[in-house]
């Protein structure tokens, strides 16, 4: 059975502590995407906390992370109550894992193996261990290290990716650049299967679809504030380029102050001259759209441009961070655990049904059922 609506499908994060990137970046525009569009489609938001085990956690704080993350989401404006929007984890529905086996079983090897994130992730992890083993070990200890790292799990993402994707009949999939390929597995996978067995699978949106649907859904992707020339990242190992929600507010703003600019002193946006400003003035806009404020980036740019003390800049961009903070804090104190579980738990059984509909039709289907 095609759903009644069509679904919009994406991964919410299940662990780690989330920064000012991730919020402004993904978390809101998922959830104001979510609340625009839910008249329109079914709104699935999975936690993805299987695929969490494809890299190396602290697996004795998941289960928390994963509900203080699910709080974020609602300290961010995800509405609980809205019955098209569905909140739920991939662990409480059994049939991703089923379906990743038996897809699995059609997937070729060296697809696996041409995926890039995975050779990045790999090579990632091995420049990591290369450069903190510094004391001689043995040889078992260190092929240890390296086997647990670079997990099967990792290399299998995309299968079970994918399997996130067809359980529900996703149209639509707003993923980032490092998971378009990932996507486009998910649709070569399924015109697979169906070709073999008829009519088992919605066909996703093709990534050019997918980026045309989305649009402005996707948020502004925050620098790093002692190197603005990448991404923040929570990798960041001295941790003073990223601002995290849960961040004193008066950390921050000593990481503001900090934060690298240039030596041309006047404000532009400029991101090939002048990264560190422009970034500055992205995080201005973003803490003040926020607030509730209806501004634009061309308005803060248009306010600051040609400024000269860049002291006093980044002391009004770390006021306001430090504002953003304080405030988000306290809605996130004020969420009710109750609603969430009630949520999770609600969004779970109907998950469940949905998807062993298409599991039950694809174990049909290849033999084991009739």
């Amino acid at each position: 059975m095609k759903p009644s609506k069509p679904v919009i499908l994406t991964g919410v994060r299940a662990n780690n502590d989330i920064h000012i990137g991730n919020y402004f970046g993904a978390i809101l525009p998922i959830v104001d995407m979510a609340k625009r569009r839910s008249s329109d489609f079914d709104i699935n938001l999975f936690i993805p906390d299987l695929h969490s085990f494809t890299t190396p956690i602290d697996h004795s704080k998941l289960y928390d992370s994963i509900l203080n993350n699910a709080r974020i989401y609602t300290a961010a404006g995800l509405p609980l109550d809205n019955e098209a929007i569905h909140l739920y984890r991939q662990s409480r529905v059994p049939a991703h894992s089923e379906l990743a086996w038996i897809l699995d079983c059609f997937t070729g090897f060296g697809e696996m193996g041409r995926m890039t994130q995975f050779k990045d992730k790999s090579h990632k992890f091995l420049d990591e261990i290369d450069s903190k083993i510094h004391l001689p070990t043995s040889r078992q200890k260190a092929q240890d290290i390296v086997h647990t790292g670079i997990s099967v799990g990792l290399f299998n993402y995309p299968v079970l990716m994918a399997a996130d994707i067809l359980l529900y009949g996703a149209t639509y999939v707003p993923v980032g650049d490092d998971q378009t390929q990932h996507l486009e597995f998910t649709r070569d996978i399924s015109e697979r299967m169906n070709r073999k067995f008829g009519d088992l699978f919605i066909v996703p949106k093709p990534v050019a679809q997918q980026h045309q649907f989305f649009g402005n859904d996707q948020g502004l992707r925050i620098k790093d504030l002692m190197n603005p020339a990448k991404k923040m990242s929570k990798s960041d190992d001295s941790g003073k380029g990223v601002i995290f929600l849960g961040d004193e507010p008066e950390a921050a703003h000593k990481k503001i102050m900090s934060a690298t600019t240039d030596s041309l002193g006047k404000v532009q946006y400029d991101r090939d001259n002048q990264p560190g400003i422009s970034n500055l003035l992205e995080v201005l806009t973003l803490v003040r759209q926020d607030a509730g404020k209806d501004v634009s980036l061309e308005q803060t740019i248009s306010e600051y441009a040609g400024m000269e003390r860049y002291g006093d800049f980044k002391r009004i961009v770390a006021d306001e961070v430090a504002e953003f903070l304080a405030n988000f804090q306290a809605r996130l104190a004020a969420v009710d655990d109750q609603a969430i579980e009630s949520k999770l738990e609600s969004s779970e059984h109907d998950m469940n049904i949905v998807a062993n509909e298409t599991l039950h039709r694809v174990q049909t289907a290849v033999g084991l059922r009739r």
